[in-house]
């Protein structure tokens, strides 16, 4: 699966851009600060997602996305520091942010299935004949 074919990701690649351009408006001090940790936090989600759609496998996969997963999770905690702060007006942002959890659990979910359902369940395992003799 290639990750520019999830709706996930295009979301995610969209935020990217909007926190480049908010955050681009915060003081000058924070350049090195809250600037440079959003910037970083929205960037790992869909590098992440992009990652794990490139691996071989549902298990890894599902890994990848709960690293993206918790990236968005910083992000949302950022945008509500930065808004806070009074550095700018942070909330249609973080509507976005949570508008993309959803799709992305449910994501997690389907590989979190897949996995499953690709190993033998340990009673199917044992009913396997151990040679064909």
């Amino acid at each position: 699966m290639r990750a520019h074919q999830l709706r996930v990701w295009r979301d995610a690649m969209a935020l990217v851009r909007r926190v480049y351009e908010l955050s681009g408006r915060f003081p000058a001090d924070e350049r090195f600060g809250l600037t440079s940790q959003m910037r970083r936090a929205a960037v790992s989600v869909p590098s992440n997602i992009a990652e794990g759609a490139a691996r071989g496998t549902s298990k890894e996969f599902s890994q990848f996305l709960m690293i993206a997963r918790g990236s968005l999770a910083e992000l949302d905690t950022q945008l509500r520091i930065a808004h806070d702060l009074g550095f700018a007006d942070c909330s249609s942002l973080i509507g976005e942010v949570e508008a993309i959890f959803g799709p992305l659990a449910g994501l997690v979910r389907s590989q979190a299935d897949a996995s499953r359902a690709a190993k033998p369940r340990p009673d199917e395992a044992a009913q396997r004949p151990t040679s064909l003799l």
